[in-house]
């Protein structure tokens, strides 16, 4: 399955802000992009955020590792643990971009709403990548099929 699924999603606290999710899923690997834009400045180009590159560690599943390939102080924590969530649950090396900006939220992006938007985003992400998880996962009496 290698064509983009592409999806948007209201932001959280925030009154016309959509995240845009850019999700490819390879045979070896998981790409996925985030962003955020308004109806005002869908013609102003988004600034570009972080960008992570996560895989499972093998001898601890539970911990995926990850490299930040480009760092932009405020998406650098959201972009990683998405990066994590995906890799540890499909068992793939994962690169997420994010450039989400909470700006035009209630609070201008308090910790809440980036909790919020995170949830929602990786539930959204998590519920296309079902196919993924379920092969990943072993089967529960060990037997191979």
């Amino acid at each position: 399955m290698d064509q983009p699924i592409q999806l948007s999603l209201p932001l959280p606290g925030a009154v016309d802000t959509r995240i845009y999710v850019y999700l490819t899923i390879k045979a070896k690997s998981i790409l996925l992009f985030l962003t955020t834009a308004s109806g005002d400045e869908t013609s102003n180009p988004t600034p570009l955020g972080s960008f992570v590159y996560a895989l499972p560690d093998r001898y601890n599943p539970a911990q995926p590792l990850s490299t930040p390939l480009c760092t932009v102080e405020p998406t650098i924590e959201f972009t990683t643990r998405l990066a994590k969530l995906v890799s540890k649950k499909t068992q793939l090396p994962t690169y997420v971009g994010n450039s989400i900006s909470f700006a035009s939220t209630a609070l201008g992006g308090s910790v809440e709403e980036e909790m919020e938007a995170f949830q929602k985003v990786a539930a959204l992400v998590l519920s296309k990548l079902q196919p993924v998880i379920q092969a990943a996962q072993p089967l529960s009496d060990g037997l191979v099929s």
